[in-house]
């Protein structure tokens, strides 16, 4: 695509093992961290469904708090440029308004951050093989974009599975995606599940991208320092 041809930019695209695991709150994490140590931190949600109304402007709270966590960088309403109200995938909820998701403008949208940004922190909707369109996935999206792709995984009984199916999708899909690696994320307040003490280790002896952090259930930071910057595909050592 044309997208893919244009000037490098560093990157990289957050995508979850299924809905409700923090893809925000990692990814806003993620761009915090970027920015704290220097770098202009462009954010990016190419679409979003379950949104709100507040005075008469369609509201993504996921793009407002990517937006506040790099640094109130442009303008909001480029972080996602395609919002819509209902719960469902971003194609379907676009119907219940009459109106239809612009395939061109998911991708186009990424160059008003590529101009002003050294680092793009991209939020997909969904999971990888969430639809976009009849023929399309958030997986395309990923695939034309090019960043490495961090995959958030919720801390509970069936992540392992969940998890798994993630990479197997990545590395089948075209001809392979490239996975950064896995932040382990607790959404919620540990309960009873015992799995939540060992699907880490289970975890790192099963995927071959790393487990590269874990995120404690409202944590400000994550458990071990990683390198975000060189991840994306930047000089940390500048």
């Amino acid at each position: 695509m044309t997208l893919m041809k244009r000037k490098h930019t560093a990157g990289l695209f957050v995508t979850g093992t299924d809905t409700g695991v923090g893809k925000t709150y990692v990814s806003a994490m993620i761009a915090r961290e970027l920015r704290r140590v220097g770098w202009r931190v462009g954010v990016y949600k190419p679409a979003a469904s379950g949104c709100r109304v507040e005075k008469g402007k369609c509201i993504s709270e996921d793009a407002l708090a990517l937006w506040e966590a790099a640094g109130r960088p442009g303008s909001l309403d480029r972080v996602c440029p395609q919002r819509f109200l209902a719960p469902l995938a971003p194609h379907l909820a676009a119907l219940e308004e009459g109106r239809r998701l612009d395939p061109k403008l998911l991708r186009d949208g990424l160059e008003y951050w590529r101009r002003r940004a050294e680092v793009i922190v991209v939020e997909g909707a969904g999971g990888l093989m969430s639809p976009l369109g009849e023929e399309e996935y958030v997986a395309d999206l990923a695939y034309d974009f090019g960043f490495p792709i961090i995959v958030v995984a919720r801390n509970g009984l069936g992540v392992i599975n969940q998890t798994l199916q993630t990479l197997i999708a990545a590395a089948t899909f075209r001809d392979g995606l490239s996975v950064a690696g896995i932040v382990l994320n607790h959404p919620v307040a540990p309960g009873d599940d015992p799995s939540v003490a060992t699907n880490r280790g289970e975890l790192v002896a099963r995927s071959v991208p790393p487990v590269l952090a874990e995120v404690a259930h409202q944590a400000a930071s994550f458990d071990v320092q990683v390198d975000w910057a060189a991840l994306a595909g930047l000089d940390s050592a500048r």
